[in-house]
């Protein structure tokens, strides 16, 4: 049972009392007549035989409301294409999978590589960049709605609660984030966000002064949640990055282009586990190392593009403010643990402080040594100006593989 508590800058929507999900979903077939809803499941071939997809699967089997699903497919050569296709044969609901790694496809990216939009970075960030465009190109969803393939808790009442604020006709929102508390094994998850993110926007408060973005940034309940839904009018508009930066950078431009009043957040869930990332001690660029790392980074962009001036100095008085923030938020997750009855290792906990400082004093230098970093990629209204056939390309690219592979 969540709270009401309306906090921060954006409007948050609570779960009051579980209410059922088939009322949920009677409204969203009903309003999905005017509002058509596609969801984007941006995934590595991996996951489709981890332990999660296969209940994720089962589960959008049930969702009724849905126009299309978009996969994203990663990672995959042509046999592993051809048995992703037998496996999400079972979706009801119309299909469509990117397969990224093929030749059509790879073809697509090349003409954008020669006029310079082509995503840089393999990743999810280019996986969505691409499903968005192709749920563009197809030109009938007028919602959007995103979501992990690791989610091991998953229940389809996650599609239902992205979607409602989106479609709701007498709500005014245009973008929603899913938030949820991360907890499994009677111990506190979610490292990044809270050892990393809320004592980094707090102290960048503190160094660099009150700040609009920051505000907005800290009023998110679970910032880096891969859950997210819009209307079609963002997708068409905004840029994102292609580094792990992808949800900060998302919420970015979110906060660069509406009001406050167009943007709100969701309990989805009353549980929610998914893969950990190693923290990556030894390695600056893996798991959890190069995660924290792009966060920073993203951070440090967007601040400058509002005038804020970096150098060494307030870098080395950010790491100050944000380590000793940071160690006293650990007081507080241990109190909040233990009243729960659940565990938290202090020790691990401050080793993983330790290592995030030095990763936000890494972003810093790499920061201020390449300033011509481009980082984002095209809005697709700038893609489809520099090549206009190029929805025709993306369409045709999937079609062919749909119809003459497996």
């Amino acid at each position: 049972m969540s709270d009401f508590f309306q906090n921060g800058r954006i409007g948050t929507l609570h779960n009051l009392g579980d209410r059922p999900i088939e009322e949920l979903e009677a409204e969203l077939m009903q309003w999905g007549k005017q509002k058509p809803m596609c969801l984007v499941l941006p995934c590595l071939y991996s996951e489709l035989e981890g332990p999660a997809m296969e209940n994720i699967v089962d589960e959008l089997s049930k969702v009724p409301f849905l126009d299309e699903i978009i996969i994203g497919l990663d990672r995959a050569d042509e046999e592993q294409y051809k048995k992703a296709k037998q496996f999400f044969a079972r979706l009801p609901q119309k299909h469509s999978i990117l397969w990224n790694d093929g030749p059509r496809l790879k073809a697509v990216d090349q003409v954008l590589d020669e006029v310079g939009l082509a995503p840089q970075q393999l990743g999810k960030g280019r996986n969505v960049w691409y499903c968005l465009g192709y749920a563009l190109a197809k030109g009938r969803a007028r919602a959007v709605a995103l979501h992990d393939c690791d989610i091991v808790t998953y229940k389809r009442d996650i599609v239902a609660k992205l979607f409602y604020p989106i479609a709701h006709p007498t709500f005014n929102y245009m973008f929603c984030k899913g938030y949820y508390y991360r907890a499994a094994g009677g111990k506190l998850n979610g490292r990044v966000s809270r050892l990393l993110v809320s004592p980094l926007v707090r102290a960048l408060q503190k160094v660099c002064g009150h700040n609009d973005y920051l505000d907005f940034i800290d009023s998110f309940r679970y910032p880096l949640a891969g859950e997210f839904s819009m209307s079609m009018d963002v997708v068409s508009s905004i840029r994102i990055p292609s580094d792990w930066g992808l949800e900060i950078g998302v919420l970015s431009e979110v906060n660069r282009r509406y009001s406050d009043e167009r943007v709100c957040q969701v309990d989805i869930a009353d549980a929610y586990d998914h893969k950990h990332q190693d923290l990556s001690a030894d390695n600056p660029d893996g798991g959890l190392s190069k995660m924290s790392t792009d966060i920073s980074k993203s951070f440090f962009r967007k601040l400058a593009i509002k005038g804020v001036v970096f150098t060494p100095e307030v870098f080395r008085t950010l790491k100050a403010s944000y380590y000793r923030l940071a160690l006293d938020l650990i007081d507080r997750y241990h109190n909040d643990a233990v009243i729960n009855g659940m565990k938290l290792d202090r020790n691990k906990e401050e080793e993983t402080v330790e290592q995030f400082t030095q990763c936000i004093m890494r972003a810093g230098e790499k920061f201020l040594n390449d300033p011509t970093e481009r980082p984002f990629m095209a809005n697709w209204s700038r893609v489809l100006s520099a090549v206009p056939d190029v929805y025709e390309r993306l369409l045709a690219a999937v079609e062919k593989d749909t119809k003459e592979i497996g």
